[in-house]
């Protein structure tokens, strides 16, 4: 999927065989959804060699998905453009929510996965506290904007700083203006991801339209430099020495 994903798990009784099976997930989803892949069933689908009724379960399910959030954005989130599919602003999301599960069900209770800033938190890294995750700023790589303190919380990023200007305007066909990044924190790292891209479409009216969807918050970055948050973020923000 074209990034680095880390995983960090602090329960010493983990088998080492549920890490085995989150890397072939990846693994799998990599060789299923890549769009850089030319034999991945995604480029498939997306130069019409398959039919969408003859994809396997996990591409018809990731589809129906973005066309859910496709349909709940009014359309800033859309996969099909320029005649193809890309469904990779809600697909890494997914494929992180659903390694968790399967460590989650081998006994996992405290891990932590963070696939190019698509996160999902669980429990604590140690007994005494939570765990931090830094948003990149976007235009110094060596900077954070926010520290946030998260538990049982799934976070993404959208911004153009990683893959360049890859986020396209559904309407327009051009690259989005007025952020330079857009972090949301939910429950499901599928919809957070997928939120994060739309509202980095829709720039400055995006964080007010995550706070409209219950259990979601988000923190952008705007061209102007500065930093504003949803209500639900102030929780998470770590100022100075808080935990």
């Amino acid at each position: 999927m074209g990034t680095v994903i880390t995983v960090d798990v602090r329960d010493a009784d983990l088998p080492e065989s549920a890490m085995d099976a989150v890397f072939e997930w990846f693994h799998d989803v990599d060789e299923t959804f890549s769009t850089f892949r030319i034999d991945s069933e995604i480029s498939r689908l997306s130069r019409g060699e398959l039919r969408e009724h003859e994809c396997s379960p996990n591409v018809r399910e990731v589809l129906a998905l973005c066309e859910e959030v496709r349909v709940c954005s009014n359309g800033s989130f859309d996969i099909r453009r320029g005649g193809g599919i890309d469904p990779l602003g809600l697909v890494k999301g997914w494929s992180v929510e659903r390694a968790s599960t399967i460590l989650a069900t081998a006994g996992a209770r405290n891990f932590f996965i963070n696939a190019g800033g698509d996160v999902v938190a669980r429990g604590r890294p140690e007994p005494s506290r939570t765990w931090r995750l830094g948003i990149r700023h976007p235009e110094r790589a060596d900077s954070v904007a926010a520290v946030l303190a998260i538990r049982d919380d799934a976070v993404a990023t959208s911004g153009t700083y990683e893959r360049g200007e890859h986020i396209v305007d559904p309407s327009s066909g051009l690259p989005p203006s007025g952020l330079l990044s857009m972090t949301v924190v939910g429950p499901s790292l599928t919809f957070a991801d997928a939120y994060s891209t739309a509202a980095f479409v829709m720039g400055e009216r995006g964080a007010a339209w995550v706070a409209g969807i219950d259990g979601y918050d988000a923190l952008a970055i705007t061209t102007q430099r500065r930093t504003v948050w949803t209500a639900g973020m102030e929780a998470m923000l770590v100022r100075g020495d808080a935990a």
